[in-house]
């Protein structure tokens, strides 16, 4: 799909006076500055980036639809580099051993978070799951396509930072399991460190849950915010499980935004 290229101004009717009065120079005079300073307000703008409110919507409009769109190895790509994600700067890189169908958000999280998120509406969700170079840790990170407008994300944002909603253990998003797989014992009792982040740029929640590949069972999951600070000696923390769920987030987080930056971008 591309944009069409957009109507041609029309000319001024009726014929040329051969006088013109001094009125209609200044009015004609003033016309022209007005035109060139508007044109030069929107052209500063473009070229900053700021859009103004259309461009935003427009923006907020293609992230909608981008679930069904863009191939998956767009938002989830095969491999993924993280390039100082670990513990202490040191780098990542994670492989993508498993794709769930697109699908709607029943059993996707716990009961108090699903109740959370039922204000934004589930359009699509979209989840993979990861693993790192050692196959020692698992990861998944999950796409929720909402149904609401920027005031209702903003508003849920706001509800998610003022309640600290995304760092409470009973709100956390559950993983994906894919059979022959290493997070094929990857359940609700293998979480470790998890992460929620509500755009308000799009219509859309990204999330990540991580755990250990060996099917351990965690009694006491911590949040990836908590989990990557310096002196924290919890088991997630000094795993790395903090800086696995938050630093795949991220990444994926970025793409989903190159993404619509890419597909809202007007050829030049």
């Amino acid at each position: 799909m591309s944009f069409g290229e957009p109507e041609g101004f029309g000319g001024f009717g009726g014929r040329a006076r051969p006088r013109v009065g001094a009125r209609t120079v200044a009015a004609a005079a003033c016309l022209v500055l007005g035109l060139g300073l508007i044109g030069g307000a929107a052209t500063g703008s473009w070229l900053t980036g700021d859009g103004g409110t259309d461009g935003a919507g427009n923006a907020f409009g293609t992230a909608r639809t981008l679930w069904h769109s863009v191939p998956v190895d767009e938002l989830f790509p095969p491999t993924v580099e993280g390039t100082g994600a670990g513990p202490g700067g040191a780098d990542r890189t994670w492989t993508r051993i498993a794709v769930a169908r697109d699908s709607g958000c029943a059993h996707a999280f716990d009961p108090l978070l699903h109740k959370a998120l039922a204000p934004v509406g589930c359009q699509r969700l979209l989840r993979a799951t990861y693993t790192d170079a050692t196959q020692t840790y698992v990861t998944t990170v999950g796409l929720l396509f909402t149904k609401a407008d920027p005031a209702a994300m903003s508003a849920l944002a706001a509800r998610f930072r003022d309640e600290h909603l995304d760092s409470r253990a009973d709100l956390m998003p559950r993983p994906y399991a894919a059979a022959g797989t290493a997070a094929a014992g990857f359940g609700d009792r293998q979480r470790a460190s998890w992460t929620v982040s509500v755009l308000t740029d799009a219509p859309v929640v990204a999330y990540a849950v991580s755990g250990w590949a060996d099917g351990r069972t965690v009694d006491t999951p911590q949040p990836a915010a908590d989990a990557v600070r310096s002196g924290a000696t919890t088991a997630p923390a000094q795993a790395g499980l903090g800086n696995e769920a938050q630093g795949l987030a991220d990444r994926i987080e970025r793409r989903l935004r190159k993404t619509v930056g890419t597909a809202t971008e007007k050829p030049s």
